[in-house]
């Protein structure tokens, strides 16, 4: 299914997710994502870039100094695995699955269709099989067709290619993954980068077999981690949380410490609502990622429309960050830095009552009580000290 570049930019869950779409609205060229510029756009790549992602495979001397060891980039390049075996089956025709391309379906969809008389039961259905794969969480929302890509990728040439997606998909689930909090508390470093290759490989197989599950039932399902779409609107717009200055989702489950996969699908299912918690007008206040951020890449102020350079969405009202910035840090440290995510006061474990009742606080017109009472946290753990819990 093949959509035009530009549609009407209102829908009647928009306000309820706190997202502001403008009449210069424009859907984003998958193109312009800024990891995908740096094998094309001669502005970002570089040899260093090259080098960044041949640290991945080990063909980069890794850096002396904690974090950065032979060890660090032996686990986090492990931990990406599994993503990896997926991400090359479809090199050789451009597609990168998972990143440029949807996950190509590896079952057909079943030929009788189970009948769906009750869509609110199924989609409880969905989200128990959900956490019975392994996610974390798990929400549903409409097809909203505005944020899929304009185009994608034939990671040949780097060419734009149609995003073509199978007619009649109604409902995107949402899964979110959760990164492991004490290797977050270790960025920036390759040890850290663990954390987020391990949940890229878990959420490969995740959402491969969700979406395998659905086919089995006789509905079409198309299973997507970076590609096809961008996952942060369909997650806020599925109830799993707000939008944050830090760029990131936060979850009153996790905070910010997740990473996101979706599915396409035509399966009969009642959606969530979005919900806005109160962390917008925390981050009103706050400006703890932005201050840490090593190049300065992150906004201050309240939202914009529009971005520093052509990796921002045009048309949408938010917090957007420099990318250019961002990535040209990744690249100097050989590995990916989420800082923001460190230092977010959302970065907690809310399954122990004193950070449930910090929420409260957070979430509550005593939000600068909360902001104080953070102050010292978010601080950098040893990376050789988490080796040494692991022994």
């Amino acid at each position: 299914m093949t959509y035009p570049s530009n549609r009407p930019p209102d829908r009647p869950t928009d306000a309820a997710a706190g997202i502001e779409v403008t009449s210069d609205f424009e859907r984003f060229a998958q193109r312009n994502d800024i990891f995908t510029r740096a094998f094309w756009d001669d502005r970002i790549r570089s040899r260093k870039t090259d080098a960044f992602f041949a640290s991945y495979r080990m063909e980069a001397t890794p850096r002396r100094g904690d974090g950065f060891t032979q060890r660090d980039f032996a686990l986090r390049n492990a931990s990406w695995l599994i993503s990896d075996l997926i991400s090359d089956r479809g090199s050789e025709s451009g597609e990168r699955e998972g990143f440029q391309a949807a996950i190509r379906n590896d079952t057909p969809v079943a030929p009788m269709q189970q009948a769906v008389e009750d869509p609110t039961r199924m989609a409880e259905e969905i989200k128990r099989i959900a956490n019975f794969f392994g996610a974390d969480l798990c929400g549903i929302t409409e097809m909203d067709d505005r944020w899929l890509y304009a185009s994608r990728v034939d990671t040949r040439d780097f060419s734009e290619t149609p995003n073509d997606l199978p007619e009649g998909m109604t409902s995107v689930i949402v899964m979110g993954h959760q990164m492991e909090e004490d290797l977050v508390a270790t960025y920036p470093s390759a040890l850290a980068g663990a954390a987020t290759g391990r949940e890229y490989s878990h959420e490969a197989a995740i959402v491969m077999q969700m979406a395998a599950y659905i086919r089995n039932l006789g509905y079409e399902a198309t299973a997507s981690m970076n590609d096809t779409g961008l996952v942060i609107p369909y997650a806020v717009k599925a109830g799993l949380g707000e939008y944050a200055r830090n760029q990131m989702v936060i979850t009153p489950e996790f905070g910010p410490r997740l990473r996101f996969s979706k599915i396409f699908t035509n399966l009969p299912l009642t959606h969530d609502l979005p919900q806005q918690m109160g962390v917008r007008a925390f981050c009103d206040i706050c400006t703890k990622c932005a201050d840490a951020c090593p190049v300065k890449a992150l906004p201050y102020g309240p939202p914009e429309v529009g971005g520093a350079n052509v990796s921002a969405i045009k048309g949408v009202r938010k917090w957007t960050s420099d990318a250019e910035k961002c990535f040209s840090f990744w690249v100097k440290l050989s590995s990916d830095c989420a800082i923001c995510m460190r230092v977010c006061p959302f970065n907690r474990d809310f399954a122990k009552w004193h950070h449930r009742l910090w929420l409260r606080l957070a979430l509550s017109p005593w939000r600068k009580l909360a902001l104080w009472l953070d102050r010292k946290r978010g601080g950098r753990k040893k990376p050789a000290d988490w080796w040494k819990a692991s022994t």
